[in-house]
């Protein structure tokens, strides 16, 4: 009965050890869709990325593509969900309880993280705000502005505890989206005027530290 249950038990672990293998691997194929989409759509746009291109380059078949993603609108709609939800997390964190001053400046610096080691979404994003969201309405008219409202009371908790300087928060979150996302998607403007990106840790560091010390200034209290 001993060796029995030894047997049995090991062709558990066996096949369990074959569902999680197979799990990782479909995780794993789906991952390289959405990484080959997000480069093709950042290059393209929606409209001019075929799903064969976006099969070829992720090194599946369209068949096998289409298991995982319904259409080609699907695929975009759920890149663009996985870029907000990345994007939007240190917004997320903000709470009243914390250092204002601190918090923006570490606000600053993820943001222009994100930018240099994330161009080809922060340009994905760009494009598709230029043509008017039309797939990304839904997405932006509840979840971001719900987050982006709430996130919007905080600071203004905070300048009602004199933690910062009375300005409209909604105008400093987009300065602080506007100002780090310029440097992904303007990077070829950036590197024909100072022959430098973000990949510089020096010019990074340089970006970064005037960027702080410009938008600090105008919400520091007095």
């Amino acid at each position: 009965m001993s060796s029995e249950k030894i047997t049995v038990n090991s062709k558990t672990s066996q096949a369990l050890s074959g569902g999680s293998k197979r799990s990782r691997a479909k995780l794993d194929k789906k991952n390289a869709i959405m990484q080959a989409a997000l480069e093709l759509f950042s290059r393209h746009g929606v409209k001019g990325t075929r799903v064969e291109k976006i099969a070829a380059l992720a090194k599946v078949s369209k068949t096998n593509l289409l298991y995982y993603f319904n259409s080609k609108e699907q695929l975009y709609i759920d890149v663009m969900q996985r870029l907000l939800q990345v994007w939007l997390a240190p917004l997320a964190s903000f709470n009243e309880e914390q250092d204002a001053i601190e918090t923006i400046n570490d606000y600053i610096r993820v943001k222009l993280e994100l930018s240099r080691d994330h161009p080809a979404e922060s340009r994905l994003f760009c494009m598709e705000m230029l043509h008017g969201a039309p797939l990304l309405e839904d997405q932006l008219k509840s979840p971001l502005k719900e987050l982006v409202d709430s996130k919007a009371a905080v600071i203004n908790a905070w300048i009602a505890a004199g933690k910062l300087a009375p300005v409209d928060p909604y105008h400093l979150i987009f300065t602080i989206w506007s100002t780090t996302q310029h440097y992904a998607d303007f990077r070829v403007q950036i590197e024909s005027i100072t022959s430098k990106n973000l990949d510089d840790p020096a010019f990074f560091e340089n970006t970064l530290s005037n960027l702080q010390s410009i938008i600090l200034q105008g919400v520091r209290p007095n």
